[in-house]
């Protein structure tokens, strides 16, 4: 099939992001020595800096590592809300739900610490070589991308009336930064910079070097000026200033820490994925309600029919199951044959359902919030690209997303990580800094008694999902997109296009299966403020054939026909562990993505 791009093949290293001045920082550094994790740290520093519209130090990344010849394992940078964060402090405050921006939102920070677990369990370079790419394009400028410039510009006003930090930032001459215009960022290259020397007078060793790094971060410069900052009331999404609950106390407990994955064996693939705090196990009730492969004839209207009535019942348990709490997430009995086979039997093949439909795994009572009401007002001003994340809403319906990456060298280790958070439209930028605490605790709940329900200490279920794919036990495949509850809508439809079409040039057809036309629904509770829900939805590419789209309205489904390369954001490397070639991809919508190796 016609490719916008050709999949990358090769035997030393390959790199996948979604700017391209990541994945070349990630081969840079597999030139130098490094290895995949080394590169993985270095993308995601560089991230930071040119997708600040995306992603930031404060937010979060979930990462799947899988090492050479080691067990796959998930690196959790979600940090959980804070001490202070409860229920009935945000319910006093007169709240129904938790701000969609501003310091309320705020969980505890954690990539930065996510990063340098992973450079110091998994890496070889020290912190100084990894973090020289996101000092340089911060301190002499990248050119910024469109989108910056158009999400500075949808907050202008709230930037220059309330949020100054940020406007002295990302309103030089009083305006948003143009496409293609040099943007720096010398506060945040000064923040690198000082945490490198107070890293180094630690000692001389690399580990002891990313450890006190670690230690500022929580409570040296860089943790007093998070909290201090904290403390301020600021103006967020419901039109009044408040302090978030963040305090040093929090940032000092919070350590990144291992998992193992969540997993699920389909038609001879393992795919792994992070716990019940994210989404990712939507992924695999996914795979387990498909019925038998020989039975899905890819792009036509049955398959994507099928697919998307899956979609809906894995998102219903997602709402009624899903949370930081192991013992209180039935995952074993939601990938069970006998649940799914059940479950399998609930879709029409006739007809799209309009319902809310979470089961009852082993007999228990799901639980559902009150919210969200079906708004007719909110769908219709729904923004049909479904590009990710809503991320402000004081100054007009803005939507942000997230980043990804995905690495793999030339021993086979691999990486998936998708960062975001700390956006710089979801909190003002703090003084000296450079850069802005998250809003993940928008996800949450203030209803007490569901499975995310804002509760001090836990994680709120998060959409971040990065995927890693194994056949016959060895891992072959990392792959991931942004885009908030698409995201694993997007990246069954991509796997499924690896796992079920014929190869390329003996290898996986990376780039096919990335640029194949995609979809997304909203018929389930989005997980961002304001909560709303489209039963029934169904946006598709126009690229999809007319036969396709005419026979899926004919079924009831509630067709939004988008922009021709509308839906998905995918990234991808894999590995042949027979012939030890690697190929790499990357996602052409958005201009941005970029695959790299050689």
């Amino acid at each position: 099939m016609f490719t916008t791009r050709p999949t990358l093949q090769g035997t030393f290293g390959m790199a996948s992001s979604t700017h391209w001045l990541a994945s070349q920082s990630a081969m840079a550094v597999l030139e130098s020595g490094g290895n995949a994790y080394d590169a993985a740290v270095a993308a995601g520093f560089v991230l930071h800096v040119v997708e600040p519209h995306l992603n930031g130090p404060a937010g979060e990344v979930p990462i799947i590592v899988a090492p050479a010849g080691g067990p796959v394992r998930v690196l959790c940078g979600q940090g959980p809300a804070p001490a202070g964060a409860s229920v009935d402090h945000y319910r006093a405050l007169g709240l129904e739900f938790v701000p969609g921006t501003g310091p309320l939102a705020a969980a505890v920070p954690g990539a930065f610490d996510a990063w340098m677990v992973l450079l110091r369990d998994h890496g070889t370079k020290p912190l100084t070589d990894v973090l020289s790419y996101a000092i340089g394009y911060a301190e002499q400028g990248h050119p910024a991308v469109e989108a910056v410039g158009a999400t500075v510009g949808s907050v202008q006003a709230l930037f220059e009336t309330e949020w100054t930090t940020s406007a002295g930032l990302y309103l030089a001459g009083g305006r948003p930064p143009r496409p293609g215009a040099l943007l720096r960022n010398p506060d945040l290259a000064a923040t690198w910079r000082r945490l490198l020397r107070e890293a180094e007078a630690a000692g001389s060793g690399r580990e002891a070097q990313i450890e006190a790094a670690r230690k500022v971060w929580r409570e040296g410069f860089i943790g007093e000026a998070l909290a201090a900052f904290a403390a301020r009331p600021a103006m967020d999404a419901t039109g009044e200033r408040h302090a978030s609950t963040l305090t040093g106390d929090d940032l000092v407990a919070y350590e990144a820490r291992h998992e193992d994955p969540v997993t699920f064996a389909w038609n001879g693939w393992t795919v792994c994925k992070a716990g019940a705090w994210s989404q990712g196990p939507a992924f695999l009730q996914q795979l387990a309600l498909l019925p038998d492969p020989a039975d899905l004839e890819y792009g036509t209207a049955d398959y994507v029919h099928t697919l998307v009535e899956g979609t809906k019942l894995a998102m219903a348990d997602r709402e009624a199951w899903y949370g930081d709490g192991e013992d209180d997430v039935p995952l074993a009995e939601l990938l069970s044959p006998a649940y799914n086979d059940a479950r399998r039997a609930l879709v029409d093949p006739a007809k799209a359902s309009h319902e809310l439909r979470p089961g009852s795994p082993g007999g228990r009572t799901p639980r559902l919030p009150r919210f969200p009401l079906h708004d007719p007002a909110a769908a219709a001003g729904f923004d049909a690209m479904g590009v990710g994340e809503p991320t402000v809403a004081h100054n007009g319906a803005t939507r942000g997303d997230t980043c990804h990456l995905d690495v793999v060298d030339r021993w086979g280790n691999m990486v998936a990580a998708t960062p975001s958070g700390g956006w710089l439209q979801s909190n003002p930028v703090v003084p000296g800094l450079g850069f802005p605490l998250g809003t993940r605790l928008q996800m949450t709940w203030l209803e007490p008694g569901l499975p995310n329900s804002l509760t001090p200490g836990r994680r709120p279920r998060t959409t971040l999902t990065p995927s890693l794919a194994l056949r016959d036990g060895v891992p072959v495949m990392a792959f991931g997109t942004p885009g908030g509850d698409q995201q694993d809508q997007w990246s069954l439809h991509f796997f499924l296009g690896v796992a079920l079409r014929a190869p390329v040039r003996g290898g996986l057809d990376l780039q096919g299966a990335i640029d194949a036309p995609n979809w997304h629904n909203d018929s389930f509770p989005s997980s961002f403020h304001p909560r709303e829900m489209r039963p029934g939805s169904l946006t598709v590419e126009s690229r999809f054939e007319e036969s396709v789209i005419a026979a899926l309205r004919g079924r009831g489904h509630d067709v939004t026909v988008a922009a021709p390369w509308s839906e998905g954001r995918l990234c991808a490397v894999a590995r042949d562990p027979e012939t030890g070639v690697l190929s790499s991809a990357a996602n052409p919508r958005g201009m941005q993505g970029y695959a790299v190796g050689r």
